[in-house]
């Protein structure tokens, strides 16, 4: 049987992927699996697709011309017919083979790598009816979640951002405001006693106005007795609300402050826990704007309107108990708005609660993009981006923007109706308490106080309506701020750690195994690393040595097999205990912003002044620091960006000389430097390796002829193990590598040849 039959061009520009399928359908053929890949054969982005159904497996790809014809291609559905999924440096690959070989290939990015493995899957069920065949679930692509029917959000995953924050997170605060509870309950006692001396005043005004004013009216003299009485009482009153109202304020201030700097301190120490995966995810300037900015605002949220809010409740309670105990119908056309002004807060407490959670969150863009620019400045002068970056700030500033715009109509709305009730409520007592001096029911000192009281009540009442607003930004805020909190780290302390006493440092993978959601990185990996041994980690780009090396630090965990550290696993070490033993040195070394001194002894905060001189000449750093203005007391700027590279990466080495590790890791340590400067690096490196087990990664092969063996890795398999000399004999993968490295030099040097010519200048000779 003929396995496959080319078809001329069938496509022309225009027509979609999904039509050029429909379009070849044969009468009663069935779609079981639809994949659209996104590269062609010579690696280019191009548009081509795979589908399956009950008949045969249907291939479109982009004609080599590149003309943007698709070829058709199909194969008869039979047992021999297989489907194989593999992936390398960063593109993946399905090959159809049978008995006799390979019968097509389609290469695709890793975007595309969920799609191909759901669409073998279903390759392989093909002989299942379709009846059968459950429906295929829609997957995350983030975390391989199943996704609910009709749903193209991840629950798991748009939990944090899209999960609207609810007003009782705030709650939870209560575990920060704990260990302030005896202050907490003063300032409360405090505000009761303010609350109820600012209740005095109106009180006085119904006998100062039915037993002196209204009787001086009507012809009797004013008793300046009473009156003296009346007004020191209202000045008493006043004097008193004012000093309790400020010691309340004073103190409940200080412990919302408290609140929010241990609400501060908890939230980092927790982010710092947090494993890589999880900064993998978010941006800079969104957890820098959950730590800064929404913690000044809960801070804010406890200090002035919970504050306000206690004392607007208890006003509120205090008057109504009076106001029943002079006139209970009065009382009651009091109340007339509140149904009415509650049936509002209902109305856009969810709008607003969820829309200060966005408004949180497109801050969080703008915040990025200033994060993403100012530390990159230097790459985005060299290429001339200051536009692009000015137009992505204004892009997210003009959201921002929109998002309040939307949420302010709503505002704008809600509270000038609350105003409006509790002025129509005030008609009502004026009316009512007319109606009730007119039957004799009442006197106007009575109706005075009320509307005194009233003016209060709805003041109060009006003051809490806006509260609204500020509690459901504070909530979103505590949101933002305990979705940190409750996130676990992925790389977990053991419950019961094993102490780290004498660290020989021989390290043992054992089968390990490891992805990168649902991409495999590391997979059955088994190698043995004698203490003091020094191997060297070679392969092309994607082949999993950053990987090996991310989990021997255990910056993350295996997900097959174990790592032993001098036969012990390290998931029961301590991570602090276990990290003080190992040195990194990295390609991109981080410099923080202060002086050398401090920098060198970062890992060693206590080191004297002699261990960081000496550090610094093992490091072969001594020498160009002293010719800093001010030596080891020279300022780095941000990162380090005062200094060369090369001066950089000597820093860091001495930084890792000090903590005197038992196992040094080195990731390209010395590729983004000149010759020179590499053989300076190199002293310092030798000097940095003596009597450690030592593990170096570089591209430059003969940066490694040193190590006592080399492992050579490809997709995530050790492929050979042993010395140079070895390896090259046995011209297997190492030596391909030897060799490719070799003329590529070869050719960079040709590439420079100086020639000299009779009357001609001297110039530089380019190959073609």
């Amino acid at each position: 049987m003929q396995h496959q039959h080319p078809v001329a061009s069938a496509s022309a520009g225009g027509v979609s992927l999904a039509e050029a399928f429909a379009s070849r359908l044969r009468r009663g053929e069935n779609v079981r699996a639809t994949l659209e890949v996104d590269l062609d054969a010579r690696l280019r982005f191009a548009a081509g697709g795979l589908q399956l159904t009950d008949q045969r497996l249907l291939s479109l790809e982009p004609a080599e011309d590149g003309a943007g014809a698709l070829v058709e291609r199909e194969w008869p559905l039979t047992p021999a017919l297989r489907l194989a999924l593999s992936d390398h440096a960063g593109l993946g690959q399905l090959e159809l083979v049978d008995d006799r070989g390979r019968l097509a290939q389609w290469r695709f990015t890793m975007k595309v790598n969920l799609q191909a493995q759901r669409f073998q899957d279903a390759f392989n069920r093909r002989d299942e009816p379709a009846q059968t065949q459950d429906a295929e679930p829609e997957l995350c692509p983030s975390c391989q979640a199943v996704l609910p029917e009709d749903s193209e959000e991840c629950p798991s995953c748009a939990r944090e951002l899209h999960t609207p924050p609810s007003t009782w997170v705030l709650l939870r605060l209560w575990r920060f405001a704990r260990p302030y509870r005896g202050q907490l309950l003063l300032g409360f006692l405090l505000m009761l006693g303010a609350t109820g001396a600012t209740l005095v005043s109106p009180y006085l005004t119904m006998p100062l106005m039915d037993d002196v004013l209204i009787p001086f009216q009507q012809g009797k003299q004013i008793d300046t007795g009473l009156v003296a009485l009346y007004l020191g009482g209202l000045l008493g009153a006043a004097i008193v609300s004012w000093i309790l109202g400020w010691a309340k304020t004073y103190i409940l201030a200080l412990v919302s402050e408290r609140i929010a700097a241990d609400l501060r301190t908890a939230t980092f120490d927790h982010l710092l826990g947090l494993s890589l995966e999880y900064f993998g995810s978010k941006r800079t300037g969104d957890l820098m704007s959950r730590i800064g900015s929404e913690t000044d605002r809960i801070s804010v949220f406890l200090s002035l309107h919970a504050l306000d809010f206690i004392t607007d409740c208890l006003m509120l309670l205090m008057i109504t108990v009076i106001l029943f105990s002079n006139n209970a119908w009065l009382a009651l056309a009091t109340l007339v708005p509140l149904p009415f002004i509650a049936w509002l807060i209902h109305l856009v407490r969810d709008k607003l609660r969820t829309g200060f959670e966005k408004i949180d969150r497109v801050w969080g863009e703008v915040t990025s993009v200033l994060a993403d620019t100012i530390p990159g400045i230097r790459v985005v002068k060299a290429f001339a981006q200051e536009r692009r970056e000015a137009e992505r700030f204004r892009s997210a500033n003009k959201h921002n923007l929109l998002v309040n715009d939307r949420l302010n109509k709503t505002w704008s709305l809600f509270t000038p109706s609350v105003s409006l009730l509790t002025e129509i409520g005030l008609l009502v007592v004026w009316a009512f308490g007319i109606w009730l001096i007119a039957h004799s029911q009442i006197t106007v000192g009575t109706l005075t106080a009320f509307l005194a009281y009233i003016g209060r009540f709805y003041g109060r009442l009006d003051s809490m309506s806006r509260i609204v607003s500020v509690t459901q930004k504070a909530a979103s805020g505590a949101k933002r701020i305990f979705d940190i909190l409750d996130h676990h780290s992925n790389v977990p302390e053991p419950a019961q750690p094993v102490r780290l006493e004498k660290v020989r440092g021989g390290l043992t993978l054992q089968d390990i195994g490891f992805r990168y959601g649902n991409r495999t990185v590391i997979r059955d990996l088994n190698l043995e690393i004698q203490p003091g041994e020094m191997i060297g980690l070679v392969g092309h780009s994607g082949s999993g040595k950053s990987t090996m090396v991310n989990l021997i630090c255990r910056f993350y965990d295996v997900t097959e097999g174990a790592i032993k550290l001098d036969g012990v696993d390290l998931r029961r070490f301590s991570l602090a205990d276990y990290r003080r033993h190992i040195g990194l040195v990295l390609q991109e070394p981080f410099l923080f912003f202060g002086t050398i001194a401090e920098n060198i002894a970062y890992g060693k905060p206590d080191a004297t002044r002699e261990e960081i001189v000496a550090a610094a000449r093992a490091a072969h750093a001594h020498e160009f620091i002293l010719r800093l203005p001010q030596g080891y007391d020279s300022l780095v700027g941000e990162r380090g960006q005062g200094l060369s590279g090369g001066e950089r990466q000597r820093i860091s080495i001495a930084r890792a000389l000090l903590i005197d590790p038992r196992i040094l890791i080195m990731d390209e340590a010395t590729s983004a430097v000149d010759t020179e400067t590499e053989k300076e690096i190199q002293k310092a490196l030798d000097n940095l390796v003596r009597g450690r087990t030592t593990i170096a990664i570089a591209h430059r092969l003969s940066t490694l002829r040193k190590a006592d063996r080399l492992v050579v890795m490809d997709r995530g398999e050790i492929v050979e193990v042993g010395p140079h000399d070895e390896l090259i004999a046995k011209q297997g993968a190492y030596w391909r590598l030897w060799e490719a490295q070799a003329r590529r030099v070869d050719a960079e040097e040709q590439d420079s040849v100086v020639v000299v010519a009779p009357n001609v200048n001297v110039h530089t000779a380019t190959q073609a």
